[in-house]
């Protein structure tokens, strides 16, 4: 069973896209979730989800550590034809993950308690991104 998520961005930031994804695998018994994000500019994370604090400290961090190309600390990037952001959001998508994997029982998302699925948009534009969901159900036993 597969889906396509669509996440409306607005800028850099961690966007939830659990409750939909819950929606989406509900009922639908034992199995693998995969989520793949199909761009190269951001990424996929699961993270806190109690204490919005958490996303505004990521994000803040990896801001510092990947500035953006016009930072006088980044000369050094050469790829700037989109725009000052592009270039830094592939390092940023590079260090975190692009897929994850969630296990699923009994139609729920064995996600801990405070965690959340985000989308973490790594431009300033706003941008439509896709994520690629695929279900994989267990066997029934025999």
């Amino acid at each position: 069973m597969q889906t396509i998520f669509t996440i409306s961005t607005t800028g850099p930031g961690l966007y939830d896209f659990t409750r939909e994804v819950r929606r989406w695998t509900e009922g639908h018994g034992e199995g693998l979730l995969t989520l793949f994000v199909r761009h190269t500019s951001c990424s996929l994370l699961i993270q806190e989800n109690a204490d919005p604090d958490v996303q505004t400290d990521l994000d803040g961090f990896f801001r510092r550590l990947v500035p953006a190309s016009d930072d006088p600390s980044m000369r050094w990037i050469i790829h700037t034809m989109e725009g000052p952001d592009d270039m830094p959001a592939h390092i940023k998508a590079a260090f975190t993950p692009v897929s994850l994997s969630i296990p699923v029982a009994r139609g729920k998302l064995l996600l801990g308690t405070w965690q959340g699925i985000y989308l973490f948009e790594h431009r300033h534009a706003p941008h439509q991104r896709q994520v690629a969901a695929h279900f994989a159900a267990d066997a029934p036993a025999r």
